[in-house]
């Protein structure tokens, strides 16, 4: 398998599985609102862009974190790499470089995902925006049951697992990110009423509400971030993202056949996270634990390009090396 195909399959499900998660982003702050009707709601929009790491790229173009602002900048931004248009647009792009690799089904179904943010994005107001996020999840899901039926589960399909779960444990802690962003400066608001209703809306905006209320009874701060971050049954959690991309880089590096510093990397950072236990984790602050999370991402990431794309990379595909791997550094 040539690493152009591997680079733009790779980052074509971190396009998809990004957008999905943008919804999810937005979809949560508008539930939170209505909830609880924020005073402050230009804050609780800020919060999105800046755990969205894009801060400097907004305040480029707009002036206050309106919530029109912030939805058309993290939705429809044609400048925003980020964008849930601008990721389903360079998804598409990537899998138009690799139809020999993918099933005529999963192109069919991100041609569909690109047509329905080109119809949104045209129209002046959406009515129903909760609609449009809902059917951005449900687009993204049904593209990923594609792949997993329609496509052999060799190199290629691992390399588009290990992107996707890649970019949901990102996401999935920046979600959990949002709460450290909205604490109240007071102490008597943890484990109350109002704590509740975020930890609630936090948990329904990864999908897994009900799973946790399985699990856990009442819903408070430890228990939240224990199954979000250490669940190893739930698809979402951060353990259960970094093993499923263990198994499989394993997989990849079997077919390869070469030393690899990404696996022993990712090895090293799971065991590391294994070892770890939430009281740890909450003593010393959850969102620095976050910030950390994040930086180990990065780094298996730039570990991933010089184990599998840079070094076999040939000189003549620049081009599409440059499709695949625009957002590197983000």
């Amino acid at each position: 398998m040539i690493s152009r195909v591997a680079d733009s399959i790779y980052w074509m499900n971190r396009y998809l599985e990004r957008a999905e998660n943008i919804a999810r982003f937005i979809d949560v702050n508008l539930h939170l609102i209505l909830d609880l009707g924020f005073e402050a709601v230009e804050h609780q929009w800020q919060t999105l862009v800046t755990t969205s790491g894009d801060d400097k790229d907004f305040s480029k173009r707009y002036n206050d974190f309106t919530e029109n602002n912030v939805i058309n900048f993290l939705t429809f931004d044609e400048e925003n790499p980020n964008s849930i248009l601008s990721c389903v647009r360079a998804a598409r792009q990537n899998a138009k470089s690799i139809r020999d690799t993918i099933s005529s089904e999963m192109w069919e179904q991100v041609n569909r995902f690109y047509l329905l943010t080109q119809k949104y994005s045209r129209m002046k107001e959406i009515i129903n925006l909760q609609a449009f996020f809902h059917e951005i999840k449900q687009a993204n899901h049904l593209f990923i049951g594609l792949s997993d039926t329609t496509m052999s589960h060799g190199q290629a399909w691992h390399f588009a697992r290990m992107g996707r779960i890649l970019e949901r444990a990102d996401k999935t802690a920046r979600i959990l990110d949002v709460k450290y962003f909205l604490l109240l400066p007071s102490a008597e608001f943890v484990n109350s009423s109002y704590d509740a209703v975020q930890w609630a809306a936090l948990l329904k905006s990864t999908s897994a509400f009900e799973m946790y209320r399985k699990k856990f009874h009442a819903i408070n701060y430890k228990d939240v971030a224990d199954f979000l971050i250490y669940d190893t049954e739930f698809p979402r959690s951060l353990s259960y993202c970094l093993l499923t991309t263990l198994k499989s880089m394993r997989a990849i590096v079997g077919y390869t056949k070469t030393e690899c510093a990404a696996l022993t990397e990712l090895d090293s950072f799971y065991k590391e996270l294994k070892n770890c236990e939430i009281e740890t984790i909450l003593r010393d602050g959850l969102h620095e634990f976050i910030d950390r999370f994040q930086q180990n991402l990065n780094h298996i990431d730039q570990e991933i390009r010089t184990s599998f794309i840079e070094m076999k990379l040939p000189t003549t595909s620049a081009g599409n090396k440059q499709v695949g791997s625009q957002l590197l550094s983000q």
